[in-house]
């Protein structure tokens, strides 16, 4: 195909004409979208894509301030591949339910971050359960820490792979360290702030700050800046004192005694080595303890591997691709 590689990835030039011209109207051909029920009945925005001749199913868990839509190019490898894919936007993101009481639709809020791994849980039985077997998971960043928690609970057996992008088994907090953030969050919650923004964050503007961005793919930031630049629930940029704090309190979830020993699906997690999101010695604790857990590091990555440039990109992506398509063989 003109203007893709072997994979069904968009080379960088020419990239925002061949994602509208061509890899857009196949996902979309292929693509239902619905609502499941979440926890406590809140509705969220699920998309499923069908392949021609699907030989499994790939449940996309998208990372903080995302979307289903930021997963376009991905969404197309997997559908020429022949793998069916179910994504949707976590609650606080996108299409789905946000909590009432933020002063800005770019916040991004979340009561428990449990209420993550329940509508995990529910956007798994009502959408992805009856499509095509084996179901994997890719995930990314903050869906990485809901991935791991879903997986480590006996219920997340069904889930026979998942390949874990710079998964958020702890974040960067950058200048604070990791109590102070804690102690500053739990106080503005006590103070009744903690659906307020994060002073360190800012609202946001068009464009986003390339430099400063978690990717290094300029094609691929460009074409996502203008998918967000008109549809305001998809310009999330900032946590509030709230999610901040369930943030780092996540960790000591994920790596509790006897917690990843739990997992019994075969884990690949990719750690970007110029990541400033996200810390990488936690993701280590983490996949060591993961029975059937390979880890590797990706080196010129910055937090959003899958928007690197193309010399980055393809080679992780074939690596990825071959271990969410091929059949399990119980090794």
């Amino acid at each position: 195909m003109r203007g893709f590689n072997e994979t069904g990835l968009i080379f960088s030039e020419g990239y925002a004409e061949t994602m509208a011209g061509e890899a857009l109207p196949y996902i979309g051909a292929r693509r239902t979208d619905m609502r499941v029920s979440g926890k406590d009945g809140r509705a969220l925005f699920v998309s499923r894509f069908d392949a021609d001749a699907p030989r499994g199913t790939v449940l996309i868990v998208h990372g903080f301030t995302e979307n289903v839509e930021k997963f376009s190019e991905l969404i197309h490898s997997l559908l020429i591949n022949g793998m069916s894919v179910v994504a949707y936007d976590q609650r606080g993101h996108g299409r789905s339910w946000r909590a009432p009481g933020l002063k800005d639709i770019s916040l991004t809020h979340v009561d428990r971050f449990d209420d993550y791994v329940e509508d995990l849980r529910r956007v798994y039985a009502d959408a992805v359960a009856p499509m095509p077997r084996p179901h994997r998971i890719f995930c990314h960043s903050m869906g990485g820490a809901v991935t791991a928690l879903f997986l480590e609970d006996p219920r997340g057996a069904a889930i026979d792979r998942a390949a874990m992008c710079a998964p958020m088994i702890a974040p960067d907090l950058k200048v604070l360290p990791i109590p102070v953030g804690r102690l500053l969050c739990g106080g503005a919650g006590a103070l009744g702030m903690g659906k307020r923004r994060v002073f360190i964050s800012r609202p946001y503007v068009y464009p986003d700050d390339f430099d400063t961005a978690p990717a290094n793919g300029r094609a691929r930031f460009d074409w996502y800046e203008t998918v967000r630049r008109d549809r305001p629930e998809f310009q999330n940029n900032g946590p509030t004192y709230g999610w901040t704090l369930e943030s780092i309190d996540v960790t000591r979830r994920i790596l509790a005694p006897g917690a990843p020993e739990r997992i019994g699906a075969r884990i690949q997690l990719y750690t970007a080595a110029l990541d400033g999101t996200v810390l990488p010695g936690p993701q280590k604790a983490f996949i060591d303890r993961v029975p059937r857990g390979e880890h590797f590091t990706v080196r010129d990555a910055k937090h959003e591997i899958f928007r690197s440039t193309d010399a980055v990109l393809f080679p992780w992506w074939a690596g990825v691709l071959r271990f969410l398509t091929e059949a399990e063989t119980g090794a």
